[in-house]
């Protein structure tokens, strides 16, 4: 290996509380990074190429042709990828720094070996993954990678491709633990991108509304994930609850009002190191989906969800995370329960306990020296 090769590791995440409400301005969630990481190996190379061998994809090639950067293979699984490092080498250029040539590979353990999709935030965890390691590649060269900054070009890169979204994801694959996050204004940052404008004076603003605070959770709670064995596409769900909020901005505004009592709630319960409280907390944010839920003709809980949250609410309390309508749920119990009995309970039902666990770090560089040990 070089001298100048680097394993950045980034977490997966899960949401735990205040879904769809955290779209809204100021809207609060709760979010936290797992111990399930994305892998990326960056090293100087004579030539631009990217490995993607879990998605099939080896030996893709890329170059800057008048200010764009050009794939070999325009495949829509690269986007994502593509719009990372087009924001980042923009990033590095406006900085004065001469880009290098890199060979980067990266690999996932956020989905099953077999083809599994968890709904665990892979695609964040990529762009996350792309623009630290490049980041951390041209630091000698007089880039200074914090994390901070791979948020903000990850969040750019993600609005370029989807053109919205809260970021959350973005947040936890960056800063690890459980997060306490609130978005930035997302219409903010669409002008702000308007006309390709400079990245670096975006990157260097203060972005409005965006709050990112690390909590601890009570050390008698537990958290526990189950997957249900089906995958949800998250953007039909968030269409049905966006026409909610159109045409029945009334029960929409009762909605966000009832889920962030219970997010603030549920972050005083870990400020206060109260495990009951964050069990009652967590309920009371179930409650909130669910009226959303039937006003919105949507089926956030599908039958093998409610399975799951129903054995959890015997034991503590069960809720979805992230969109619902599939992927997983999550249940907050306390270590005096007997936590067996859930996970025989969830077998029974047909559910698979997930062996997860919060990640405290981050992206997380490794230099040559450290990769081999």
């Amino acid at each position: 290996m070089s001298a100048s090769t680097y394993r950045i590791s980034v977490p997966g995440k899960l949401f735990i509380a205040g879904e769809y409400a955290v779209l809204e301005p100021e809207g609060q969630c709760v979010v936290a990074a797992i111990d399930r990481y994305v892998t990326a190996d960056i090293r100087e190379s004579d030539h631009n190429n990217i490995h993607l061998p879990q998605l099939g994809f080896s030996g893709v090639t890329w170059e800057m042709m008048n200010g764009h950067l050009q794939f070999s293979d325009n495949a829509p699984k690269l986007t994502f990828i593509q719009n990372a490092l087009r924001v980042c080498m923009q990033y590095i250029k406006e900085s004065n720094v001469r880009p290098l040539s890199f060979s980067l590979s990266i690999t996932s353990e956020l989905d099953d070996a077999s083809g599994k999709k968890y709904g665990l935030g892979s695609s964040a965890a990529v762009v996350v993954a792309v623009i630290s390691s490049v980041l951390q590649l041209h630091a000698k060269a007089g880039i200074e990678p914090s994390l901070g900054l791979t948020y903000k070009l990850a969040s750019i890169a993600h609005f370029k491709t989807q053109g919205n979204g809260s970021c959350a994801d973005i947040a936890a694959s960056t800063y690890g633990g459980w997060l306490n996050y609130s978005a930035f204004d997302g219409e903010w940052l669409r002008e702000e991108m308007r006309d390709d404008k400079n990245v670096r004076s975006i990157v260097e603003k203060d972005w409005p509304n965006l709050m990112i605070s690390s909590i601890s959770p009570p050390p008698h709670l537990l958290l526990y994930v189950g997957w249900t064995g089906s995958e949800m596409s998250t953007s039909p769900m968030i269409k049905k609850i966006q026409q909610v909020r159109s045409e029945q901005p009334a029960v929409y505004k009762h909605f966000f009002k009832d889920s962030q009592t219970a997010v603030i709630s549920l972050v005083k319960a870990f400020r206060d190191q109260d495990a009951t409280h964050a069990i009652q907390s967590l309920s009371n944010n179930r409650q909130a989906l669910m009226r959303l839920s039937e006003a919105a003709y949507a089926d956030i809980e599908t039958p093998l969800l409610k399975d799951l949250i129903q054995i959890a609410d015997r034991y503590g309390a069960g809720k979805t995370s992230g969109a619902g309508g599939g992927d997983c749920g999550i249940a907050f119990v306390t270590t005096d329960v007997n936590v067996g009995n859930l996970q025989k309970e969830w077998k029974k039902a047909g559910i698979e306990r997930l062996p997860i666990n919060v990640s405290m770090k981050g992206a997380t560089v490794k230099r040559k020296g450290d990769i081999e040990k």
